[in-house]
């Protein structure tokens, strides 16, 4: 198997490998250990900003020549924005690494900030297309239901009002606190040597060898706030609703039985909800749960869209689905199904040059144990049906749900919303 290795440069700056030989292609991945977690109202967005600005030109490099140069290699690249982190990514030929490696190392360290009033329109345009799709935007008003007004709860993407007003100045300031080489982790998988990629990073940056720390304070997550309701009035032809509650953090010794409840319980196409609600009475077209794990705490939450009539159905279904989670009636072979499924989708993911140097990133960026897949499986195996009963006895009681909603009528909501948690009605 094919084994990683994690050095360190003296700014703090930490380089992580895996060599998979018989590819011909490399991974890269530079992660920045910031996100919409660690913004202010007033700076919500500026982490989503910055990522846009980084491609937008560098110390040697314009907007255009980035784009240039990575078409001309046939390869890829991309950056994304999460609560907890920023990473800027991409696929390239082996031989290429070294000008991939170059060029993206000034994206992240040394943007200059450029073409700010364009990407400004764009990203205020991004803001507006994501409130034209309620099956998004619903997901995001959720997570201010389930975290009140903690930061974890804010959308990525921020809002209008900031986007729209905020200084060069400030995104320059929130930039050299957050993208410090010691809040820096810079992974890679394929056809890579750690050596000589170690040495690539440090001769990329030298003038960062004795860069500032992170400067960026994130607020803790220390109490759970109580349930609460947010509900949008458009005119949709469908109701876009999300119920749930706080979840577990990324190391919680639960996380394994919490893949194996959202595999049973929403998270695939032989689940229950997937099979109660479109399957057996066509119900709903897009019906799932879903699962998010940060520093200190984490969501785990049902979606469901569906037409006015069949809102109240939907949301009994999903309260007896779980009730029946909770009562632990979990037969032998759905309990096996659902880890055969988590295991084929690791091992699948270990062929992927891009999901191994994500493993790496990710694990390194956000403090988490770096597991092999094996030592994962494992750990899935020795899961048991009252460990899954217990997640939704524990996290999915009733009294402890959040829901958020976007439709034409908030009684017809407020009317299904009874069927899980009737207490919410007095918070709306």
């Amino acid at each position: 198997m094919p084994r990683h290795h994690i050095t360190e440069l003296p700014s703090g700056l930490r380089i992580a490998s895996e060599r998979l030989p018989g590819v011909r292609s490399v991974a890269v991945g530079f992660w920045i250990g910031t996100g919409a977690r660690d913004e202010t109202p007033r700076k919500a967005g500026v982490s989503h900003f910055i990522e846009h600005l980084l491609f937008k030109g560098t110390r040697n490099y314009d907007a255009l020549q980035i784009a240039e140069i990575f078409d001309a290699l046939g390869g890829e690249l991309n950056a994304a924005t999460s609560r907890e982190h920023t990473v800027v990514y991409a696929r390239v030929p082996d031989e290429q690494l070294e000008l991939a490696v170059r060029v993206m190392a000034e994206m992240v360290f040394v943007p200059r900030f450029a073409e700010l009033e364009t990407e400004r329109e764009v990203v205020l345009e991004e803001i507006a297309m994501v409130e034209d799709a309620p099956q998004d935007i619903v997901h995001d008003n959720f997570g201010e239901a389930v975290f009140g007004g903690h930061p974890l709860g804010s959308p990525v993407i921020g809002t209008a009002e900031v986007i729209s007003s905020v200084s060069r100045r400030s995104l320059q300031s929130h930039h050299r606190a957050a993208y410090a080489p010691a809040n820096v982790v810079v992974s890679a998988a394929g056809n890579v040597r750690h050596e000589a990629f170690h040495e690539l990073v440090e001769r990329s940056f030298p003038v960062l060898v004795d860069g500032p720390s992170a400067t960026i304070r994130r607020v803790p997550f220390t109490t759970v706030p109580p349930p609460l309701l947010r509900f949008q009035r458009k005119d949709t032809e469908q109701y876009h609703i999300c119920v749930g509650a706080p979840g577990i953090s990324r190391t919680d010794d639960r996380r394994y039985a919490m893949s194996l409840f959202d595999a049973i319980l929403g998270g695939s196409a032989s689940s229950r909800l997937f099979q109660e609600i479109r399957e057996k009475r066509g119900m709903a077209y897009s019906v799932f749960s879903f699962v998010s794990q940060y520093q200190e705490s984490g969501q785990l939450g049902i979606y469901v869209g569906t037409r006015a009539e069949n809102v109240g159905s939907c949301l009994e279904i999903v309260a007896e689905q779980v009730g029946e989670l909770a009562a632990g009636r979990i037969t032998p072979a759905e309990l096996q199904r659902a880890k055969d499924n988590v295991k084929g989708r690791i091992l699948l993911a270990m062929e992927s040059t891009a999901s191994r140097m994500s493993r790496l990133g990710k694990s390194l960026v956000t403090g988490v144990e770096l597991l092999t897949a094996e030592q994962v499986i494992r750990s899935l195996e020795r899961v048991q049906a009252d460990e899954l009963a217990a997640i939704a006895t524990d996290l999915l009681a009733p009294g402890r749900l959040s829901a958020a909603g976007i439709g034409p009528d908030e009684d017809i909501f407020l009317d299904g919303i009874d069927r899980i948690n009737p207490a919410l009605r007095k918070v709306a």
